[in-house]
C-alpha cells in the first residue's frame, strides 16, 4: 500500500522560496545554489528539479536544462508548465521533433493556456511551418488578446509572407495596448517602409526616458527613434540617437577585427595552391551559392532568381557551415586548418552530405539558392565540395554598406556592425578576399554590384541568369510580385516594392561618415 509523499520540510520550503524569488529576479546562479541545497536534502523534489531546469534555460544552458526538466516530467506527466519548459529546452538544444512533442502535449494537458499555445508557435514559426504557427498563436491570442508576445510573433509571420500592411496594424495594435514596448517599436521600425511622424517620436522620447529602463529595451528603442527622426528630416538627432544605440549595443558583444583578419589571410593561404582535379565536375550543379555582406542586396537577388520558374529560395542558411563544421571536429582540428590534407574523396563526400541535407529545396524545382552571411568565407570550401555550384558575390558601394549595417539591429551575429571604424575593417577584409575568389575562379564566381543592377536593370538581370545557367524569364524583371516567404525580416517588406533608382542614404550623413569613407579612400 503505498503512503502519500511527506510535505516538505521548513528547510526545503525556504530554500524553494530563495530559488524562487532568485529566478523572479533574473538570477540563475543563485537560484542553482539554493536548488543545489535543497536537492542533497530531497534528491527526488521534483520542484527543485524543474526550477533548476528554468536556471539553466535562463542561463542559456539548454543541454543542462534538458536533463533536470526531463526528470521533472517523469515525475509529473501532467504538468503543462514543466512539458513547455521541455520543450523549449529541447528546441533551443537542437531536438526539434521531441520539442514540438512537448509543446504540444502542453496544449492538450492546458488548452485553456494562452503561454503554452504561444510557446507552440514561436516553434513552428522558428522551423518555418508557419500556417501551423498561425493556428497557435491565433489560439493563444482568442485566450488572451494582451498576449503581446504572441501578437508580434503574429506579425512576425506576416511581414514573412509579405502582408506589411498587417504586420504594421499588428504591431500599432500591440503599441496601442503598451506604449512603451520596445520589441514592437523596432519591429516596426524594422519593415524600413512604415512611415513614423512626430508623434511616435515623442512617444519614443518619453520610453527611453522612462526610470530604471533596461540596456536591450534602450537599445531596440534607440534604433526605432533613428527611423523616426530620419522620418522627419531630422538627420543630426537621428544620427546621435543611432550612436547611442550602437554603444550600447557593442558592450554586450564581442569582437576580434585582428582575429578575422587572420582568418581571412589564413584562408588565402590554405586554398593557394590550385584544387585537385573532382571526382564528378558537375556535382551541385543545382546549387546558386549567394555571398555578400548584410544589407548589400543579397535578398533582392535570391528575389530575383526564385521569381524564375526553374529556382526555389532558400533564404538564409547556414548548411555550409554545419558540415564545415562538424568536418573540423571529426578530424579535431579548426577550418581551415585541415584544407591541405583534404583530399578529392573527401571533398566529394562533404559535396554529397551537403545536397543530401538540402534535398528539400529540389523537390518543387531544380535549382535553389544557399544565401549566408558567411558564404563569402567559405567559398573556396564550397567550390571544392560542390564543383557545378555557382557563386553570386553581391556587393555595394562600401560605405552605403557600412552605413546600412550600423543602422540595422541584427537578431544574431554580426557583432562587426555596431562599430563603424571595426565595420569597415570587416568590409576590407570582405574585399580581400572576394577579389582572391574572382581571381581564382573567374568562371564560377560572378561579381554582381547593387549599383548597376538598380541602373541598368534587364542587362544585369540578364547577365545574372545566363551565369546561373538559367534562361531568361521577364518576371525576374520584377521581382516585387513573386509570392515567396522571405524569412529575412530585415529586408523582407523592401524587397516586395519595385526597383528603385534611390536607396543611396550615406550622402544625408556626410559629416558623420567622413572618416568612415576616408577608411576607404586610404
Amino acid at each position: 500500500m503505498s503512503h502519500p509523499p511527506s510535505p516538505p520540510s521548513p528547510t526545503v520550503r525556504r530554500l524553494l522560496a530563495e530559488a524562487g524569488t532568485a529566478l523572479s529576479q533574473r538570477r540563475p546562479d543563485d537560484a542553482e545554489r539554493a536548488l543545489t541545497s535543497l536537492l542533497a536534502l530531497a534528491p527526488d523534489n521534483v520542484d527543485a528539479r524543474y526550477l533548476l531546469g528554468i536556471a539553466c534555460l535562463m542561463r542559456g544552458d539548454s543541454a543542462q536544462a534538458v536533463g533536470f526538466l526531463r526528470a521533472a516530467a517523469h515525475q509529473r506527466p501532467g504538468d503543462a508548465n514543466i512539458q513547455t519548459n521541455l520543450g523549449s529546452a529541447l528546441h533551443d538544444a537542437g531536438a526539434v521533433e521531441e520539442a514540438l512533442v512537448c509543446l504540444r502535449r502542453a496544449c492538450e494537458l492546458a488548452p485553456g493556456q494562452a503561454s503554452a499555445w504561444y510557446n507552440l508557435g514561436k516553434a513552428l514559426k522558428l522551423q518555418r511551418r508557419l500556417d501551423e504557427a498561425e493556428h497557435a498563436l491565433g489560439q493563444a491570442l482568442a485566450l488572451d488578446a494582451n498576449h503581446l508576445s504572441a501578437r508580434i510573433t503574429l506579425a512576425d509571420i506576416h511581414t514573412i509572407r509579405g502582408g506589411i500592411a498587417a504586420a504594421a496594424r499588428e504591431y500599432r495594435n500591440v503599441l496601442q495596448r503598451q506604449p512603451e514596448y520596445a520589441a514592437a517599436w523596432h519591429a516596426l521600425a524594422n519593415l524600413k517602409t512604415e512611415p513614423f511622424g512626430p508623434g511616435d517620436v515623442r512617444r519614443l522620447q518619453q520610453a527611453l526616458r522612462k526610470p530604471g529602463l533596461d540596456a536591450e529595451s534602450r537599445i531596440l528603442l534607440g534604433f526605432a527613434l533613428f527611423k523616426a527622426l530620419e522620418d522627419q528630416g531630422d538627420q543630426a538627432a537621428a544620427f546621435e540617437a543611432l550612436r547611442e544605440a550602437n554603444t550600447l549595443k557593442r558592450r554586450q558583444v564581442r569582437w576580434d577585427a585582428a582575429g578575422e583578419h587572420a582568418h581571412v589571410a589564413a584562408l588565402m593561404e590554405s586554398f593557394r595552391d590550385p584544387p585537385a582535379r573532382p571526382l564528378d565536375a558537375s556535382l551541385g550543379q543545382e546549387v546558386i551559392l549567394i555571398a555578400s555582406l548584410p544589407r548589400s542586396g543579397s535578398t533582392l537577388v535570391e528575389q530575383i532568381l526564385a521569381t524564375h520558374p526553374d529556382v526555389d529560395g532558400a533564404n538564409e542558411t547556414d548548411l555550409l557551415e554545419q558540415i564545415i563544421d562538424e568536418e573540423s571536429r571529426r578530424r579535431g582540428m579548426a577550418f581551415p586548418g585541415w584544407v591541405a590534407t583534404a583530399s578529392p574523396q573527401d571533398w566529394d563526400r562533404l559535396g554529397r552530405d551537403y545536397l543530401v541535407r538540402a534535398a528539400h529545396w529540389r523537390r518543387g524545382k531544380p535549382r535553389f539558392t544557399d544565401k549566408s552571411l558567411t558564404n563569402w568565407q567559405l567559398t573556396g570550401a564550397a567550390l571544392a565540395m560542390l564543383p557545378g555550384a555557382r557563386v553570386v558575390n553581391c556587393h555595394r558601394d562600401p560605405v552605403e554598406t557600412c552605413f546600412a549595417c550600423y543602422r540595422q539591429l541584427f537578431s544574431g551575429g554580426a557583432h562587426f556592425s555596431y562599430d563603424l571604424d571595426e565595420m569597415a575593417a570587416h568590409c576590407k577584409d570582405y574585399q580581400r578576399l572576394t577579389r582572391y575568389w574572382l581571381e581564382r575562379h573567374p568562371a564560377r564566381v560572378l561579381d554582381f554590384s547593387y549599383e548597376a543592377l538598380l541602373k541598368e536593370t534587364e542587362l544585369q538581370v540578364r547577365r545574372l541568369l545566363d551565369f546561373c545557367g538559367l534562361g531568361f524569364d521577364p518576371a525576374c524583371l520584377a521581382p516585387h510580385r513573386t509570392h515567396r516567404e522571405v524569412h529575412s525580416t530585415a529586408s523582407a517588406a523592401q524587397v516586395r516594392q519595385p526597383l528603385r533608382a534611390d536607396t543611396s542614404r550615406a550622402g544625408h550623413y556626410a559629416a558623420q561618415l567622413a572618416t568612415l569613407r576616408s577608411r576607404f579612400e586610404s
